[in-house]
């Protein structure tokens, strides 16, 4: 689907905006059977409806893509590295548990597919700065790849594995029920179409090993705790030559002391006297985007807020950002000094205000 047509989530299900999980894997079930390719063959129309129901199902059943979608439509789905389906058989492959809990059994297209290795997950933390001004970082990640000895066949060098005798090399077996192809996985072999009958002696037949690899990474400003980076195919290695997995970075932005963040806007404190209150300073403060002088106007009220605009995170849609919010604290001294007291005293009689009477040396410092 391109862009200019792509159509609203909810829509395509058929589901409200509060709709729970339940409701959306119900609506896309009944389109998965209703578009599902055995029961159109040849249909491009139905094709697409397929991929489109797939599209929207992965993004409203995972709460962390609903939230970014719900907040900043499409385009907030770009910073997770999430892409639309363009495969037929990489639907079958991602939701393959999905619909076995649907139909009670795979709905395979008639011919095996390769395996897929598994997906990993490494929790990558940032600063706030780094959040804000996007960063390229490297990471460390270990991971199963392909065995160098046996060439992720699994079999000792020299010698290969065999056609399974069960399935012969489809890896399931296939029943037809009407219109559909009822395709379970093979007992024999689990799926992967050969057995192993002289295990490689480095990797004990399975095909991959423990592997570590240093990635570099670019995240995008913007970036919050808790949302993931797809990086397609960084994941584990399939054994058999199969789709390696992907590898989910988790963001978390470590916390700037004497400074909150709340979506895209920052918020922090500063501290001035009463005199500055009345009689207006200048301070300087730190920001996300460096060091700055604020303007404290006269009068300045005890939690009067002060907004700098645009001051805040970038959006992850790319458009502007929030505004930094700095909130004024004033500190009134427990204790002045006698020359303060006699200041203060006189400014209360010109300014015709009553003070009560304390004991001697009360207020000294």
């Amino acid at each position: 689907m391109s862009e200019r047509k792509k159509r609203d989530y909810y829509e395509i299900l058929g589901v409200s905006r509060n709709a729970d999980i339940r409701e959306i894997k119900t609506a896309y079930r009944k389109l998965a059977f209703q578009y599902h390719p055995d029961r159109n063959p040849g249909d491009k129309e139905a094709e697409e409806k397929f991929k489109e129901a797939a599209e929207a199902y992965e993004v409203l059943s995972d709460p962390q893509k609903r939230e970014l979608y719900d907040r900043y439509g499409h385009e907030g789905l770009k910073g997770t590295g999430f892409h639309p389906y363009s495969d037929i058989d990489d639907i079958f492959s991602s939701f393959s548990d999905i619909f076995e809990d649907f139909f009670g059994f795979s709905t395979g297209r008639g011919r095996r597919r390769s395996s897929r290795g598994a997906d990993i997950s490494r929790k990558i933390d940032i600063t706030l700065m780094e959040a804000a001004q996007g960063i390229e970082k490297e990471v460390e990640v270990e991971r199963l790849s392909v065995c160098s000895n046996c060439n992720g066949s699994g079999s000792r060098p020299g010698t290969y594995p065999q056609s399974c005798p069960v399935c012969h090399g489809r890896g399931q077996v296939s029943t037809r029920a009407g219109f559909m192809v009822i395709s379970t996985t093979c007992n024999r072999c689990r799926g992967k179409g050969t057995v192993i009958v002289d295990k490689c002696e480095v990797c004990s037949g399975s095909g991959t090993v423990p592997q570590k690899k240093t990635l570099k990474v670019k995240i995008p400003p913007g970036v919050d705790t808790g949302m993931q980076l797809r990086l397609s195919g960084e994941g584990e290695s399939a054994p058999g030559g199969g789709r390696p997995g992907d590898l989910y970075l988790v963001i978390n932005v470590v916390p700037e002391e004497g400074m909150e963040r709340d979506g895209e806007d920052i918020h922090s404190e500063v501290k001035i006297s009463y005199i500055e209150a009345i009689l207006g300073t200048s301070v300087r403060i730190k920001t996300i985007w460096g060091e700055r002088d604020l303007e404290i106007r006269p009068g300045t009220q005890p939690q009067d807020v002060i907004k700098i605009p645009e001051g805040g995170m970038p959006r992850l849609n790319g458009y502007g950002r929030g505004d930094h919010i700095v909130h004024i604290k004033v500190e009134i001294p427990k204790k002045i000094s006698s020359e303060e007291e006699r200041l203060l005293k006189e400014l209360a009689e010109i300014s015709n205000i009553k003070t009560t009477k304390k004991s001697k040396g009360f207020f000294r410092r």
